[in-house]
């Protein structure tokens, strides 16, 4: 688990090995892999996503959840 993120992967939602490679191709640091055809997050990655959401505009099957663990001010 990243320090300020999780990212989560429904495997019921999931599709085929040939979808999850469009959410593993869309991730810039390497956050994702697939297992046995499968997408799983790789935890020692977790912490590098920059929150740019290029997995979820990806993933066909809207299959990946971005929970961010903080709040950021917002300036007034």
């Amino acid at each position: 688990m990243g320090m300020f993120i999780v990212l989560q992967v429904d495997q019921e939602r999931c599709g085929d090995a040939e979808s999850c490679s469009q959410c593993v191709a869309a991730c810039p640091v390497d956050v994702f892999r697939l297992e046995g055809g499968r997408l799983k997050t790789d935890a020692e990655n977790e912490d590098e996503c920059t929150l740019c959401e290029l997995c979820l505009q990806a993933c066909p099957n809207d299959a990946i959840r971005l929970i961010k663990l903080y709040e950021l001010e917002k300036e007034t």
